[in-house]
């Protein structure tokens, strides 16, 4: 049994493979195939919080910087847009960003409307099991071209973890509003392995500020 939302997000948005609710047989179908320039990335948490709440955080877009890595500033033009600031090093890419769709408490899907960033996405509220809080999905596809070195330049990490860490940082802002910092904490010499990983996961990108 296939079970897609009322609406088709991803088709108003620009991603072309379904919905980031899409379950067959109680399960997430995988995201679509990296191809084409397009790289794709769906992440899930169970958030202690309920579904109204994290919606609201999530639409309030100007407190993006509280949770979302070296986003810096993002400005409300208009009900339903937004213009984005990312920045690194003295280095700034920016976007202007339009909602979609809208469904309170529910769901968001979004895509950008120009500048330095060509992505769009979706994310889904769904009460969990038994009342235990709230499963958030995330699905988001960026198709940023020439931009793409200078994206992972800039972040220090590739955009798929980037959306991983973002939803963690969501997490530990909703259900305690400070995010757990690594920076700063002292360590022996991590060796060979330890140092690719460092690279890898982008360790060293700064954590947003969160709350406290």
């Amino acid at each position: 049994m296939t079970v897609v939302l009322s609406e088709r997000p991803n088709t108003e948005v620009g991603l072309n493979s379904g919905s980031a609710g899409m379950i067959v047989d109680g399960r997430y179908l995988p995201p679509p195939e990296d191809k084409d320039g397009k790289i794709w990335v769906r992440t899930t948490s169970l958030i202690q919080a309920g579904a109204q709440e994290l919606y609201a955080i999530w639409r309030n877009v100007e407190s993006a910087p509280l949770w979302q890595e070296q986003i810096t500033r993002v400005v409300s033009t208009g009900p339903k847009t937004s213009h984005w600031i990312m920045e690194s090093d003295g280095k700034t890419i920016e976007w202007d960003s339009e909602v979609m769709a809208d469904d309170p408490g529910k769901r968001i899907t979004w895509r950008s409307i120009g500048g330095d960033s060509d992505n769009a996405g979706e994310v889904i509220f769904e009460e969990a099991p038994g009342g235990r809080g709230t499963i958030v999905t995330v699905l988001q596809e960026f198709r940023m071209g020439k931009f793409m070195s200078a994206w992972e330049t800039l972040v220090g990490r590739n955009p798929k973890q980037a959306v991983i860490e973002n939803l963690r940082h969501f997490k530990a802002l909703a259900e305690t509003g400070e995010i757990p910092r690594i920076q700063g904490q002292p360590h022996g010499d991590r060796g060979t392995i330890g140092k690719m990983k460092e690279s890898t996961y982008g360790e060293k990108v700064t954590t947003p500020r969160g709350l406290k």
